[in-house]
């Protein structure tokens, strides 16, 4: 008796000539950029009357609730999802840059002075100060684009620091400074709760040292170490602490 005939592979399924090699859910969700983009801008619109209304006198700060706002919802989900989605940082980003170009054009969308050169140079201030972290998976790409978006909004609303006295590009420094103190007592709480305390002085001393070999031009090396430990890494959503510290940054100014 003669054994079954082995079964054939089904062909496969021919590519589709117009597609050009693009997944069509990212190309999705990229066309819906510009649209949340204007969505924040509206918001920044709507938060500068609003504020108009209830405190005429004074700096308007209604933008800086609604990137206030933005932040803090960026940190909510970063603690549930341990990550900051692009349909929240991606939109900020994009929504900065058109703030500074309203501002160029003497659009009088709200009350912020900075030009699209001011909020383009915000974006890659806030990449920078988290580039050496990323470089070392001490942060994920959605904290270092959730700074981005926030630099974008801050250098585009403080703009040169002639209407308030705070220049844009300093605010998004010193917000950034901020963090980084809230982060280390974010990370102090963390140590104390799970304990372990000996395990977690060798982590710091070693990430520590891979921030010396990256600003030192060893990249590659502080990259490989990096990641041979991450799987020993207990990954902790450091948006949280970056949220914190910009928004305690803007309170203890705006109150000065």
């Amino acid at each position: 008796m003669s054994s079954p005939a082995p079964a054939l592979d089904a062909p496969a399924a021919p590519a589709n000539p117009n597609d050009l090699g693009i997944d069509r859910a990212f190309a999705l969700q990229m066309a819906r950029m510009p649209v949340l983009a204007l969505a924040w801008l509206a918001a920044a619109f709507a938060g500068h009357h609003l504020w108009a209304a209830v405190r005429p006198e004074g700096l308007n700060c209604g933008p800086l609730v609604v990137i206030g706002c933005a932040m803090i919802l960026a940190a909510f989900i970063d603690g549930w999802a341990l990550k900051v989605p692009n349909w929240i940082t991606l939109p900020l980003v994009l929504s900065g840059w058109m703030l500074g170009a309203l501002h160029d054009f003497g659009v009088p969308i709200d009350a912020g002075t900075g030009g699209f050169g001011f909020a383009v140079a915000g974006t890659f201030l806030g990449f920078a100060l988290l580039l050496p972290m990323l470089a070392i998976r001490g942060v994920g790409e959605g904290d270092v684009k959730m700074q981005m978006g926030f630099g974008a909004w801050a250098a585009a609303f403080f703009g040169n620091g002639e209407a308030t006295g705070l220049h844009g590009l300093g605010v998004v420094f010193w917000a950034f400074c901020f963090g980084a103190i809230a982060g280390g007592v974010f990370g102090m709480v963390i140590i104390l709760m799970r304990g372990k305390f000996r395990d977690n002085a060798s982590f710091v001393r070693e990430v520590m040292n891979d921030l010396q070999m990256f600003t030192t031009g060893n990249v590659s090396a502080a990259q490989k170490q990096a990641q041979e430990r991450r799987s020993r890494w207990t990954k902790l959503p450091y948006g949280i602490p970056l949220c914190v510290g910009f928004l305690m940054y803007l309170l203890y100014m705006l109150a000065l």
